[in-house]
């Protein structure tokens, strides 16, 4: 658990949460509060968000637990450098380097806290004569001013404030420039600290005094300034790795590559040697479910189902022991279904891949295996049907059906008709008879769906144009009535049936044509018509539009426009379907 908590603060520090990953260390420290690691990453985390004390005593929780780890210097030197104690960071960088000669993140923080130093020596700007801020600004100068704010309840959240910080560093580079920064009420602070003196930061309840103005904003830093500071932003310490990781590790490394041998094999249909690649993965490492998901399927393409249904039911059974992402999951429960379904070829049982596919489905909605299961819906519902099929049952139930059409008793004729296409669903006579029950009732769009089956059974079917014509003509739809009929002369030129439905047709036109209609007949008609997509197209054609403007304004243009056949047959369906009449 501590090395999760580990783990976890490693990833937020890499991810540049700082504070994230000082709360992840702590977690890991209550768990391993001897672990010289952890206070040395919490150090890293804390240092790079400028709370140097706090880095500081982790840093010499560190070195008490390991004086001879060169980190822990590492951790002490950053820390000291931060609080500005240029001196005591060159001491710890040096006592790291007599551990590790060669470390080279020492030997930069010991540079760096040599130039600090340097800069800390160097004589101080003098303030205009007369000034006492200098003299007092010297005091900012020692290594003890870190130490006594650190130490001070009240002072030490300055240290977390990167403006506070700004106007230390200030007075240190610039002892005059305290001054500047007395208005700030945790200057007053930190300078009655140094004193050791209590310094009234505010005016007495009882003066009659005006308020103070607030502080003035820090000003801005200098580039040459900046680059004289130096804030170092150390790394946490990787995790050490034991014995017993390293050898996992390799395990792992050892499982993939041989997990890509396998699927090279499986490219190359080379079965056996996949098999033998897979099998070595899962011996290396039993924690990745996919070496038993590719196993299954090179089980699938060798015919294996039984072995494939025992690799997937391992692989969800550790899946859910291991939380694997449930897309892995769903993978297994998929090849465990197409396993399945290839056996119910011979079983006849579809009903246990189809519940396979459906549970995969509420793992992971994946588009092949929503494929698969309608697959094996389709697969069951053929079979169910061929196990059904009896022709001659089907003949039975047509006559009872026709007895029943004899006796107008239509809704048992559609029951006997529809057992009898249940035994045999490609009987043309028994959707012509269903239809002409449809029609007898009045339901003439289910008419009509019978009658085009019919036709598309057997195109040759008459029976099929007489019962599909029969139903147009009863829907008012005269032109396409007789279109049909004409269909079906082409098949059987002599039918008196057809013949009779197209002189139907044409009368029914004619009068239509001569307005010897009804208005409300004529606006039914035209009302159906307009919903025709064939007439909306024509309606809609430009060219089209133009001719029946010509009909009305230029009519010798328009018998020109007659003279081609395509304007002249659109010309035809619009008076048929009562849009255009003539007089």
């Amino acid at each position: 658990m501590a090395d999760e908590a580990k783990a976890k603060g490693n990833a937020a520090f890499s991810a540049g949460d700082f504070e994230q990953a000082a709360a992840h260390f702590t977690d890991a420290i209550a768990l391993a509060p001897g672990n010289h690691v952890l206070y040395s990453n919490r150090s890293a985390a804390l240092a790079s968000i400028h709370r140097y004390a706090d880095a500081l005593a982790d840093a010499h929780k560190t070195v008490d637990l390991k004086p001879d780890w060169a980190k822990g210097y590492s951790r002490l030197g950053a820390a000291h450098l931060g609080l500005g104690d240029a001196a005591s960071a060159v001491a710890a960088y040096e006592k790291g380097l007599a551990i590790d000669p060669a470390n080279e993140a020492l030997k930069g923080g010991l540079a760096d806290a040599k130039k600090a130093a340097a800069a800390a020596a160097a004589p101080p700007r003098r303030a205009p004569s007369g000034s006492g801020a200098d003299a007092i600004g010297q005091m900012f100068q020692g290594p003890e001013l870190w130490s006594k704010i650190a130490a001070d309840p009240a002072a030490r959240a300055y240290l977390d404030q990167p403006d506070f910080m700004h106007m230390l560093r200030e007075v240190q580079r610039n002892p005059s420039s305290l001054n500047m920064y007395l208005s700030d009420p945790r200057m007053m602070q930190v300078l009655s600290l140094m004193l050791n003196i209590k310094i009234q930061t505010g005016p007495p309840q009882d003066a009659d005094l005006p308020q103070t103005s607030s502080p003035p904003p820090p000003q801005q830093e200098q580039p040459e300034a900046r680059a004289r500071e130096v804030e170092p932003e150390p790394q946490p310490e990787p995790m050490e790795v034991s014995d017993e990781d390293k050898e996992r590790k390799e395990r792992k490394a050892a499982a993939l590559k041989a997990k890509e041998a396998g699927n090279a094999s499986y490219k190359k249909k080379d079965f056996e040697t996949a098999i033998q690649h897979y099998t070595k993965a899962l011996e290396l490492d039993d924690e990745d479910i996919s070496y038993l998901t590719n196993r299954a399927a090179v089980y699938i393409e060798m015919g294996k189902y039984d072995e494939c249904i025992k690799d997937c039911d391992k692989a969800v059974e550790r899946g859910r022991e291991l939380r694997a992402d449930f897309k892995m999951v769903a993978r297994a429960l998929t090849r465990k279904g197409t396993a399945l379904a290839k056996l119910a070829k011979n079983s006849k049982d579809y009903d246990i891949a189809i519940e396979t596919f459906q549970k995969a489905l509420t793992e992971h909605r994946n588009p092949d295996t929503l494929k698969r299961l309608n697959e094996a819906e389709k697969a069951k519902k053929d079979l169910e049907q061929q196990e059904y099929y009896d022709p001659k049952l089907a003949d039975e139930e047509r006559e009872k059906g026709n007895e029943m059409f004899k006796q107008q008793k239509y809704p048992e004729a559609i029951k006997h008709y529809n057992e009898a296409l249940r035994r045999n669903p490609k009987d043309v006579k028994v959707y012509s008879n269903r239809a002409a029950c449809y029609t007898k009732l009045g339901a003439m769009p289910e008419g009509l769906k019978d009658a085009e089956k019919c036709i598309e059974l057997d195109p040759t079917f008459s029976k099929g144009y007489t019962r599909k014509g029969a139903v147009q003509f009863f829907m008012k739809e005269h032109d396409k009535a007789m279109e049909t009929y004409q269909a079906g002369l082409k098949h059987d030129p002599n039918n008196q049936e057809l013949l009779d439905g197209i002189r139907r047709c044409v009368e029914q036109i004619n009068k239509a044509n001569r307005g010897d209609i009804s208005q409300e007949d004529l606006q039914e008609k035209q009302s159906k018509a307009m919903q025709d997509p064939e007439i909306q197209g024509i309606l809609t054609d430009p060219i089209m539009r133009q001719v029946l403007m010509d009909f009305q304004e230029n009519p010798s243009a328009a018998q020109h426009h007659l003279k081609d056949p395509g304007v002249a047959q659109k010309i035809q369906k619009l008076i048929s379907a009562g849009i255009v009449q003539t007089r």
